[in-house]
């Protein structure tokens, strides 16, 4: 009786392997707004007001932007980053939903957000 047990036991366990190749990683859903991607394309002056009205929005100072501009994609957040007079910088994450979260670039590291680096070109509204 117990050679009948092993023998079921061992068609079980080849049943149970299965030599199919490994799926595919799935790809990520990216959720992105139109006031996402119309950041993209305004130019320094309007962009640099769009996120001066976000700095301030959001409880903090800036009398006027001196430079801005795109940091990349995080989690479904487009970065941003603005320089203001006062010698301040600040991260501002734009949300699918239209929201903005600010915060000062110097806390960044300390919360494993990504630097506040301007890159050379945005990506295009897609």
């Amino acid at each position: 009786m117990s050679a009948r047990l092993l023998v079921a036991s061992a068609a079980a366990l080849l049943v149970a392997c299965d030599d199919s190749p490994p799926t595919e990683p799935m790809q990520p859903i990216v959720v992105r707004s139109e006031a996402q991607d119309q950041l993209h394309q305004l130019d320094d002056l309007n962009r640099a007001i769009a996120l001066k009205r976000a700095i301030q929005e959001s409880g903090f100072t800036c009398k006027r932007v001196a430079e801005s501009g795109y940091v990349e994609e995080y989690k479904n957040l487009s970065m941003w980053t603005a320089s203001c007079d006062e010698g301040k910088e600040w991260a501002i994450f734009a949300g699918p939903d239209g929201s903005a979260q600010v915060r000062p670039c110097q806390d960044l590291a300390e919360l494993g957000l990504p630097a506040c680096v301007i890159k050379e070109t945005a990506p295009k509204a897609g």
